[in-house]
């Protein structure tokens, strides 16, 4: 990546996110574990800038896109980040992409 995320316009991160998933597919196909988690971490990087912060409710409990049954209370968000807990974890703080956040609403 030549160019910051946050410089990219909508068609350029959806491309930059396509590409590193591609990415992440072949370094799983070849059984590169660690190479595999950079490129998915990357891409979710990349999808937190397709997101409007100002759609994350602090205090509010959300799903976590792609671990089933976990849930995360946002308490308070930086930059791209949210900043809080996992449910049921043993209350560390964590911060992690603003696209790993699903509501907690399934459908409309």
């Amino acid at each position: 990546m030549s160019e910051l995320y946050a410089a990219m316009d909508e068609h350029e991160l959806r491309q930059e996110i396509a590409n590193l998933k591609e990415k992440a597919r072949k370094a799983e196909q070849l059984g590169i574990v660690n190479e595999f988690a950079v490129y998915e971490r990357k891409a979710l990087m990349a999808a937190a800038y397709l997101i409007d912060p100002a759609t994350i409710v602090v205090g509010e409990m959300y799903r976590l896109d792609g671990a089933p049954g976990e849930f995360f209370k946002v308490d308070r968000l930086k930059g791209r980040f949210a900043w809080g807990y996992r449910l049921g974890s043993d209350k560390y703080e964590e911060a992690i992409p603003i696209s790993m956040l699903a509501p907690m609403k399934v459908g409309k």
